[in-house]
């Protein structure tokens, strides 16, 4: 499984390119749009071809979910230690973030799949995930129940080694977003993967 977040800000031609994205097999995309406003995260997701909406997951705003027929949640590591998602529980399907191998493995059943990161160093936040034991705690996994996706300076390069370390998906955004042919980016993370 691969996936795609979005950059926190609105890029240019952002949702043509997402609707490229999946019409070339993206799996899911997750919406981190944390300084966006609700109106603007409407005439997002009105960018987006409806045929598309079962792949999103909202990282806020999660009401519009309804209205949109979005029933993929995310929610950060604070909000699942808050309890924020409990009311989501049933709703739809729930995912989180972990930065550690312990934690994940001590998820329940609530959650979908968990991102683990920083895999490797971070290709959007330079300089950030540079020591990470990430990839070596991956070996720990025990937890059987939540699918285990991977992030952090993924790209095509290195995409098929968090398979191979037991990862269940692999989630990119610097690789594509930092990148001037995203969706040439993308197609060869996927054919690396298929091969």
């Amino acid at each position: 499984m691969i996936l795609v977040i979005t950059p926190e800000t609105i890029v240019q031609n952002e949702t043509e390119i997402i609707n490229q994205l999946f019409q070339e097999g993206l799996d899911l995309l997750h919406i981190r749009k944390p300084m966006i406003s609700r109106e603007e995260m409407k005439n997002f997701l009105y960018g987006i071809d409806e045929e598309f909406y079962s792949q999103l997951v909202l990282h806020g705003y999660y009401d519009l979910g309804k209205d949109h027929h979005i029933s993929r949640f995310h929610f950060r590591e604070a909000d699942r230690n808050g309890e924020v998602y409990k009311s989501y529980t049933g709703q739809g399907t729930l995912s989180t973030s972990v930065h550690d191998i312990e934690t994940y493995n001590v998820l329940g059943r609530e959650w979908e799949y968990a991102f683990i990161s920083p895999v490797f160093p971070s290709i959007s936040k330079k300089g950030y995930g540079k020591h990470s034991n990430v990839m070596k705690e991956m070996k720990h996994r025990k937890n059987s129940k939540v699918r285990l996706i991977a992030l952090g300076g993924i790209d095509e390069n290195n995409i098929c080694t968090v398979f191979e370390n037991g990862a269940d998906g692999a989630a990119l955004l610097g690789a594509v977003w930092e990148n001037d042919q995203p969706l040439n980016t993308f197609k060869r993370c996927r054919q690396n993967v298929l091969l």
